[in-house]
């Protein structure tokens, strides 16, 4: 367990780092496509392999919109942002779980005071790494930033809408059909973009291919494979915690690697949200309030 939870937290933290070295050289929505549509066709592979039934039409239907939403909107989100945002900003503006529970809200489901506390905390978090009194390498641009929200919010939607939709039987097959139609989805982008007439193959410098190969193997595989094995064998709330701890593995390795400057602004937001997303995460929530039924749902049933 305690090796997964490592891989999880390191792996997926270091993304970010690894995002940062692969677009030096490959167009952004084009590196992301390959990816995931690489990584999308070894996981389904060995998910047929391992006898996974064939997917029905509306399981297809879901793990299309998953995909589009999670990996081209949000992950998407985060290739593009990383040309303008240090990797560690870019880790702790992703603020999913915030966006989940804002959702959850909406569903009908009242938050505990505890999920209000770390919502109010993290928008005061946001509200301090996105001060636009900011200059020079502390400033993040306000398009990059909003580009980075609207990705947090299309992953929490996907994963809402993942959670209350049917999908194929088999994880692994699901997941790489998500990433499938996420990579297509990126793929057309880098063509409505006009990527392929600036991408050259024999400019791509041997960083990039080694972060290129690095997100397919340890960033879709290996550590999907460790989270897939947390969610089956450990309690939920332990699960989760690799929202807060990534983006602090993702901060440190940026300072690290990469020399990104870690200024007392962007500590005090940083720990802010990681408090928020903590709280948020871990907190113990009501049950559902029941809501009277509409046309819409007397239609379903």
């Amino acid at each position: 367990m305690v090796i997964a939870f490592g891989i999880v937290y390191v792996i997926w933290g270091s993304t970010y780092l690894g995002i940062y070295y692969a677009i030096q050289t490959v167009p952004v929505f084009l590196m992301g496509g390959v990816r995931f549509i690489v990584a999308g066709l070894v996981l389904s592979g060995f998910a047929v392999a391992r006898g996974a039934g064939r997917p029905r039409g509306r399981e297809l239907w879901t793990t299309a919109v998953a995909g589009v939403l999670l990996l081209s909107c949000g992950t998407g989100s985060v290739i593009w942002a990383e040309q303008q945002v240090p990797t560690g900003v870019t880790a702790l503006l992703l603020t999913t779980p915030l966006w989940m529970a804002i959702f959850e809200w909406m569903r009908g489901r009242r938050p505990s005071w505890g999920v209000i506390l770390g919502l109010v905390l993290g928008m005061a978090g946001l509200a301090i790494l996105v001060d636009p009194r900011q200059v020079g390498a502390q400033r993040v641009a306000p398009v990059a930033a909003a580009v980075l929200v609207f990705g947090s919010c299309c992953w929490a939607a996907g994963s809402l809408y993942a959670r209350y939709s049917p999908l194929p039987a088999s994880p692994a097959l699901a997941t790489g059909l998500e990433m499938i139609w996420g990579g297509v989805a990126l793929v057309l982008a880098a063509a409505v973009t006009g990527e392929f007439q600036r991408f050259d193959v024999a400019h791509v410098s041997a960083i990039s291919w080694i972060a290129w190969a690095y997100l397919v193997v340890f960033g879709s595989l290996i550590a999907f494979t460790a989270y897939m094995w947390l969610v089956r064998n450990v309690q939920p709330a332990m699960t989760a915690t690799y929202a807060f701890v990534c983006p602090v593995v993702a901060v440190v390795l940026g300072w690290a690697v990469a020399g990104e400057p870690l200024s007392v602004r962007t500590a005090a937001a940083g720990a802010a949200i990681v408090a928020a997303v903590a709280i948020t995460t871990l907190a113990p929530g009501p049950a559902s309030q029941p809501r009277p039924p509409d046309a819409s749902s007397q239609r379903r049933r």
